[in-house]
């Protein structure tokens, strides 16, 4: 080694070398999946379906349409009122709190 590098090593351990596994030819857009929790979710509703909403009034939320493909559950849904998600995946977490609040959930492609 030269004394650049047993100096960068001393003061950085670890910065040399490989480390992991390769993925060849890695396609990003398979991987693609933007995630909104269901703390967002009412706030995705237009103003005119929140002043309508009741128990048998339920608003649709189409997460897809504004660029989200995944529901997690961190945060609460309003009390008493229930809506139905639409999503391509959801956590069992954002399910479970989706359907105690009496909403539903639909999976798409």
């Amino acid at each position: 080694m030269h004394h650049h590098r047993i100096l960068f090593d001393k003061y950085h351990p670890g910065y040399f070398g490989k480390v992991g596994m390769r993925y060849f030819h890695k396609l990003r857009n398979k991987f693609y999946c933007p995630i909104v929790n269901i703390d967002r979710l009412w706030s995705m509703v237009p103003q005119d379906v929140k002043e309508k909403a009741s128990k048998d009034n339920v608003p649709l939320i189409d997460v897809t349409h504004f660029g989200f493909f995944k529901v997690l559950g961190k945060g609460v849904l309003p009390q008493n009122q229930p809506v139905v998600v639409k999503a391509k995946l959801i956590s069992k977490i954002a399910e479970k709190k989706i359907t105690e609040a009496g909403g539903a959930v639909v999976l798409t492609a």
